[in-house]
């Protein structure tokens, strides 16, 4: 009987110091921290790895998940500076890095962040209006980071970031907005159109403007080579009317002839070219033309036989 006793003993006894050690031994996964209390006291924070505790004395108190989370903000209505009622949403971005005040200085530290941050997010949007709200999200962002950052400190809690997701103004707004942005594109378009005109009508005038200047100056080179053509053709007349001269005054019959034929086919052309109406009693046939030459080069020996003549007798 005494041996079975002493057997009973050391079952429960090795039963008793398993049981201390499971219940003193504690291991803390990556990423989270244990909170210690003894006789319902904080004591200690335990970070990741193996520890050892007291049993009955000491328990876990909280198991604190020290990862960055993120925290919907449902959608919620919000009136705007200008009157306009919204309906805005976002997401909280945090991290606890101190488990202690996290788990004694608030009471569910999720529904403290949520509250808090829908409230600053009415306030910090309802500070604008309807057209800023629209167009100034990283500002909403930024000030609704200051404003919760700096209130969830003394819960040991860090806030990275505040994201606006969606920010929906009512139906009628919407509407009015898309009219003014056609209306604007619509303006924009007008404005390139006119100045493509414009720069079309400018480009086609310095065409002109370069197509009359180099008319103009093909016209002047038209007129200085024909003042050029007439002034070499009044040289050659002139030459031509010396040297018939010349000819004419050693009395050579060919010469006379030349110039009178000349003379009296350039007559018959400008009043055979002339408009008026005209009756011509004049040998137009090619034979009667050469027998009025003669009789005129016959005229002329005569007239050149009596000068000599008259010449010779002359004392």
């Amino acid at each position: 009987m005494i041996f079975e006793g002493i057997n009973i003993f050391a079952i429960v006894l090795v039963l008793l110091v398993v049981y201390l050690f499971v219940a003193g031994v504690k291991t803390v996964s990556q990423g989270y921290n244990y909170t210690v209390e003894r006789f319902g006291r904080y004591t200690k924070t335990l970070p990741p790895g193996f520890h050892l505790i007291v049993p009955f004395f000491d328990k876990i108190g909280y198991k604190m998940n020290m990862k960055e989370q993120v925290l919907d903000i449902p959608s919620q209505e919000v009136i705007t500076k200008d009157n306009a009622m919204v309906t805005a949403n976002g997401v909280v971005f945090f991290q606890v890095i101190d488990a202690a005040r996290a788990s004694y200085e608030v009471n569910d530290l999720y529904m403290a962040i949520l509250n808090l941050t829908m409230t600053n997010l009415r306030t910090v949007m309802g500070s604008m209006d309807l057209d800023q709200l629209l167009s100034l999200r990283d500002q909403i962002n930024a000030q609704l980071l200051d404003v919760v950052d700096e209130a969830t400190q003394p819960w040991g809690v860090k806030v990275t970031r505040i994201e606006i997701k969606d920010i929906e103004p009512p139906r009628d707004i919407v509407d009015a907005m898309a009219r003014q942005m056609k209306a604007e594109r619509l303006k924009r378009a007008n404005i390139l159109d006119a100045e493509g005109e414009r720069q079309a009508e400018i480009l086609r005038a310095e065409g002109e403007k370069q197509a009359v200047i180099l008319e103009a100056e093909g016209r002047r080179e038209a007129a200085y080579r024909d003042a050029e053509a007439r002034e070499r053709e009044a040289e050659a007349e002139a030459k031509a009317t010396d040297m018939v001269s010349v000819a004419i005054a050693k009395g050579d019959p060919q010469a006379i002839n030349y110039f009178v034929a000349q003379k009296y086919v350039e007559a018959l052309g400008k009043f055979a070219n002339s408009r008026n109406e005209k009756l011509v009693f004049m040998p137009l046939e090619a034979s009667g033309v050469l027998g009025a030459l003669g009789g005129m080069t016959d005229m002329l020996k005569n007239l050149n036989i009596k000068k000599d003549e008259d010449t010779k007798h002359v004392p």
